[in-house]
């Protein structure tokens, strides 16, 4: 009963899906909790990143480890703010910016957008090529083709 109308409140809403199964394991529970966070907290660790790191860290040794203690929190509430747009739009950052922009301007943010990640590539397949390069003596460039090639492969 409502305390102040003494009317008998309604029943609640039936769910309109059922809850999922419950595992038993233990992994698999906790990789469904992770849920999308392990794809995003992974997504900057290619070998571009792992390259930069490695030169940064022999180069300057531990002098720059404060900025992540400084940049840690920022990068959260990037993700945070991303998630809870997606979440509340239903859509994913491209989607609920569309309602909001002209459209030449999300066209321009694409374009960007596709070259900031062809230099990414290039960096990734550099950074590949360099490493297989001490690795084995073969020519980074060599490497660079042929892993292009095979990514090239694998996606199509």
């Amino acid at each position: 009963m409502s305390a102040e109308t003494g009317e008998a409140l309604p029943p609640p809403p039936p769910p309109t899906e059922p809850p999922p199964p419950h595992s038993h394991n233990p992994l698999v529970r906790y990789f469904k909790i992770l849920g999308p966070g392990l794809v995003t907290g992974a997504s900057d660790d290619d070998p571009s990143g792992i390259t930069t790191y490695s030169v940064a860290g022999a180069s300057l040794g531990y002098g720059m480890l404060w900025t992540a203690i400084v940049t840690l929190p920022l990068m959260a509430g990037i993700q945070l703010v991303c998630a809870r747009i997606g979440l509340v739009s239903g859509r994913g950052l491209a989607g609920a910016l569309r309602g909001h922009y002209p459209r030449w301007f999300l066209y321009l943010a694409c374009v960007l957008l596709l070259v900031a990640n062809t230099f990414n590539i290039g960096a990734d397949l550099r950074g590949m090529g360099d490493a297989a390069e001490m690795l084995t003596g073969v020519k980074g460039m060599v490497w660079i083709v042929a892993f292009g090639a095979a990514l090239v492969f694998v996606t199509i």
